[in-house]
């Protein structure tokens, strides 16, 4: 079969590849947050979490309509995953084999949309065309933009025009209304420009020149700067128009990925599917980076395939995502050491391991990572994971906000009584930096300071990287105040 539109590969950059996986990610950390209040009322996530759950597993607690497991993410993220596997198995996209895939996945989905259902209930793609024709349904729902972000990765490298046409085309197989097509076409290329280090706010005119005009003016409209959620007389946000209109406006207004998704959910209705779009466009502006550990830690869930079942975890999807852009997948270095939980501070029950002293320590331990555990620390129901590469220069977007929300977490877990460990793959570099990153804010240390503390109690610390010591000097003394714990902004 070959495929109706193939794709090609870009050279990657860093800051691209952190800004694919957290939309990539992203969007599916939305639709697990979300799940659980799907179909309730406005301000529900705020009156449940008042602040910021820094312990446990977070605000990841599973449960609503469908009983998810924690941090379990829904059939808009499995749908994202078959669209991905169809797009990766022809280097294109292949509309009888993502039938294929669609239909596999729905015969055993316990969660899934009314014009997905109706669509896919048909012998074939071709019968269901007949069908919608026979009987028009002109449901513009928010199915097909809630799955579309293997298309902004995959056809990360091709001209805005290629890209709205490989989502309209895909949204095509279950949505026949052409809005549901022109939403998901627009949130894709406010996505791939996102990757690319644009601000998806400032690229809204541009990417809606490619809209048709009879479709246009409704989108501008509600993808306007003044633009305000639950006003009287919008449809709801099941409804593409307000689903993406949400998303927007909620990027528009926040400045961190978190308050992006709180803000989205706050506002009730379609909370997974409203919290996977913003997801997928915030995660690709904040980047991987900018996603809490909390939430990257948790995340999972499976899709049944032709092939049998697939279970993907944040490992999973970050592989998806890389494989997606032309990437192998993340490499395991081979074990050293074991360097096994050693306490670094007097005062406090923290200590430093490295990542094959982890794996054999008491699961009371909660571990803090800083590389690639492929699930083998799952014995610990609490742990957080992180995404920090050790090498110099640009190769993180952001240190501030991996260093940020580890400190406070490091925190939160050790006021409840946690013996905390950090580590990363060899204990030395970023092991170090997390450590001195914590010195600095609990006893006011400056970076100097830091440096002779950990001296005397990490002897396996290596100074090797120059941009983590610049970070120390001339970020982390100025602002790590904003790392103080806070509530939720309003």
């Amino acid at each position: 079969m070959t495929p109706t539109l193939s794709f090609t590969s870009k050279k990657i950059t860093p800051e691209m590849l952190q800004r694919s996986l957290g939309a990539f990610i992203g969007s599916a950390v939305g639709d697990a947050l979300g799940a659980p209040f799907e179909f309730g009322p406005a301000d529900a996530y705020s009156q449940r979490f008042a602040q910021p759950v820094l312990t446990g597993v977070g605000e990841m607690t599973g449960g609503g309509s469908f009983s998810w497991a924690p941090g379990e993410f829904t059939d808009d993220t499995q749908m994202m995953l078959a669209l991905s596997e169809s797009l990766l198995a022809h280097q294109g996209l292949n509309l009888d084999d993502l039938w294929e895939r669609f239909t596999c996945w729905s015969s055993a989905a316990s969660d899934i949309g009314i014009a997905t259902s109706r669509a896919l209930s048909a012998s074939d793609r071709h019968q269901a065309l007949l069908n919608e024709q026979a009987n028009p349904s002109r449901s513009a729902s928010n199915g097909a933009l809630m799955r579309t972000w293997a298309i902004p990765l995959a056809f990360l490298g091709h001209e805005t025009a290629d890209v709205m046409k490989a989502a309209f085309t895909q949204a095509s197989m279950t949505h026949f209304d052409p809005a549901a097509g022109w939403g998901a076409a627009i949130g894709s290329e406010l996505c791939r420009r996102a990757i690319l280090g644009a601000d998806p706010i400032t690229q809204i005119d541009e990417v809606l020149s490619y809209v048709p005009a009879e479709h246009r003016g409704r989108f501008a409209d509600v993808l306007r700067p003044d633009w305000q959620p639950n006003t009287a007389g919008d449809p709801s946000n099941g409804s593409v128009w307000t689903c993406l209109a949400q998303a927007i406006w909620a990027i528009r207004h926040n400045d961190t990925f978190e308050n992006v998704l709180i803000a989205v959910i706050d506002l009730g209705g379609d909370t997974d599917t409203v919290a996977c779009v913003a997801g997928a466009i915030a995660g690709a502006k904040f980047s991987v980076q900018g996603i809490p550990g909390r939430w990257l830690t948790y995340v999972h869930g499976s899709l049944l395939t032709p092939e049998g079942r697939h279970e993907y975890d944040y490992l999973g999807l970050q592989n998806m995502a890389r494989q997606l852009i032309g990437r192998r997948d993340a490499t395991l270095s081979a074990l050293d050491g074991p360097i096994k939980p050693t306490r670094v501070d007097e005062n406090f029950a923290l200590f430093g391991a490295d990542v094959a002293g982890v794996l054999d320590c008491d699961p009371d331990f909660v571990p803090i990572s800083f590389c690639l555990t492929a699930g083998r620390l799952k014995k610990h129901a609490i742990r957080r994971e992180y995404y920090l590469r050790d090498e110099e220069g640009d190769q993180n977007t952001d240190i501030f906000s991996v260093v940020c929300d580890a400190v406070r977490s490091i925190n939160a877990l050790l006021a409840q009584g946690h013996n905390v460990v950090v580590h990363c793959q060899g204990g030395r570099s970023r092991t170090g930096l997390i450590l001195k990153a914590w010195a600095m804010c609990q006893y006011d240390l400056d970076d100097q300071e830091a440096h002779e503390w950990i001296l005397q109690r990490w002897p396996h610390y290596r100074i090797w990287n120059e941009t983590f010591l610049d970070f120390l000097k001339y970020e982390w003394a100025v602002k790590r105040h904003q790392c103080l714990p806070h509530q939720h902004q309003p």
